[in-house]
């Protein structure tokens, strides 16, 4: 079973400027467990170059990078692994082609039934939320800190997302969450890497 170290899971902000992406993400990768490439904004032509660069710096960072939704993408980058969601590849699909130490992760939104049968099939962690109110998904469906309990019993990584924040991470942490996937509460905070120290403090 392939897994992460427990903290900050950092997500990528939607930034179409490669150079200003890598400026923004570069200082932030002490304080990360892992990296999200993450963009729904851009085009292949624009993803493909983004994740090769991210690759190269998460390389030099010792920091794992996790592509979303993009198999394929997962693949030509040689990334860590890559974020299914809902209506993305099967974790056996993703398997084969990313190979037997690639870190899969799957959103479980707010159902652990779905936590249960990625546990069955392979996965190498789950993911709940949103928690809060989030800006990157404003109708995202929503979990409860009990949900993160419950899936205490799985034994995999459990990721909470959504409006987590530096100022309300403690409740999904001292839930059970390994992990905090965070988007604008750390990019869109005055102090990025104020706001990631934070959120890596919380698993000390």
């Amino acid at each position: 079973m392939n897994s992460l170290s427990r903290g900050l899971y950092l997500v990528t902000p939607d930034e179409p400027d490669g150079d200003r992406l890598l400026a923004r993400v570069a200082p932030l990768l002490a304080y990360a467990a892992c990296l999200q490439y993450r963009n729904k904004a851009a085009g292949a032509d624009r993803r493909l170059p983004q994740a090769r660069a991210l690759r190269a710096l998460c390389t030099r960072s010792g920091v794992p990078l996790i592509i979303n939704d993009d198999v394929e993408l997962a693949v030509s980058v040689g990334a860590d692994g890559v974020h299914l969601g809902e209506y993305d590849a099967a974790i056996d699909d993703a398997r084969a082609r990313l190979g037997a130490a690639a870190i899969i992760g799957v959103s479980c939104y707010d159902e652990l039934a779905r936590a249960q049968r990625a546990a069955a099939a392979g996965a190498d962690y789950v993911a709940f939320g949103a928690f809060f109110d989030s800006p990157t998904k404003p109708n995202a469906r929503r979990a409860t800190p009990e949900l993160l309990r419950q899936a205490g019993a799985l034994g995999l990584p459990r990721v909470a997302i959504g409006g987590i924040t530096p100022e309300n991470a403690a409740i999904v942490v001292a839930a059970g969450a390994d992990l905090i996937a965070v988007i604008s509460g750390v990019f869109d905070a005055p102090d990025p890497a104020a706001a990631a120290r934070a959120c890596r403090s919380l698993f000390d």
